[in-house]
């Protein structure tokens, strides 16, 4: 019976100490971000900081509901300043490249688009699209596409904690080694340039985890591209290439 009431005494904490992260969550829903107003992260960051934050003070602090309390305020403080951060870059990042962002999983498939900025509780994603990005087995940037790269590298000036990488696509002309060669040097060519806070994380994927079959030069074409990602989490990410 004594082990049930601690479990109850610490339930109510952390449903207090979540209920506050939701509500730290619409504070930071600032106007001036026009391109993305759902804040996912930020509210999965907070109710997760809250849930860690309470069970850690209740178990350093006096074991009583008001060491939960505060400590799962402040978790959900710092959850949810994390996630707003990420959804602010997103934002920011959209804006620089003349876009917004759109997490509709056929906009990748829209060869209209040659950037596509999205993102997901994780990190945030920009697709550069191979034809605005460089000539016909080049690695070189074209100009437009370098202008573009620079935007994206004075954002992440501003959040020297974000962890960046960057991988490389193509379609399946030619072999598998040529086509792994050329992404991996057209992922280093954008990489240099995202070095702004540590070197990002680098990986040519050749003419693995296609978009689409590669059985049209339409189809082709949307697998030509270069891939950013954003990541407040060193361990969130994974394999691009996968």
């Amino acid at each position: 019976m004594k082990e049930k009431g601690n479990t109850m005494k610490l339930t109510k904490p952390i449903l207090a100490a979540t209920a506050a992260a939701f509500m730290l969550g619409g504070c930071y829903n600032q106007p001036g971000l026009v391109e993305d107003q759902s804040y996912n992260r930020t509210k999965t960051g907070a109710a997760t900081g809250a849930l860690a934050g309470s069970v850690i003070g209740y178990n350093t602090g006096s074991r009583d509901a008001k060491s939960a309390i505060i400590g799962g305020l402040l978790g959900a403080a710092v959850g949810g300043a994390v996630g707003y951060s990420m959804d602010q870059q997103a934002n920011e990042v959209a804006r620089a490249l003349g876009t917004g962002v759109n997490n509709d999983p056929l906009a990748a498939l829209d060869p209209r688009r040659d950037i596509v900025v999205s993102k997901t509780n994780d990190h945030v994603k920009i697709i550069f699209r191979d034809r605005m990005m460089f000539a016909t087995g080049s690695s070189k940037l074209q100009s437009n596409a370098k202008h573009k790269v620079n935007k994206v590298a004075q954002v992440l000036a501003n959040y020297p904690q974000t962890i960046v990488g960057v991988a490389g696509f193509t379609d399946n002309v030619g072999s598998y080694s040529y086509n792994l060669d050329l992404s991996k040097r057209r992922a280093a060519t954008v990489s240099n340039i995202l070095a702004v806070n540590g070197r990002p994380y680098t990986k040519g994927c050749s003419y693995n985890k296609a978009i689409v079959p590669n059985d049209s030069a339409k189809n082709r074409a949307l697998n030509r591209r270069v891939e950013v990602y954003l990541y407040a989490d060193r361990n969130r990410m994974s394999d691009p290439c996968r």
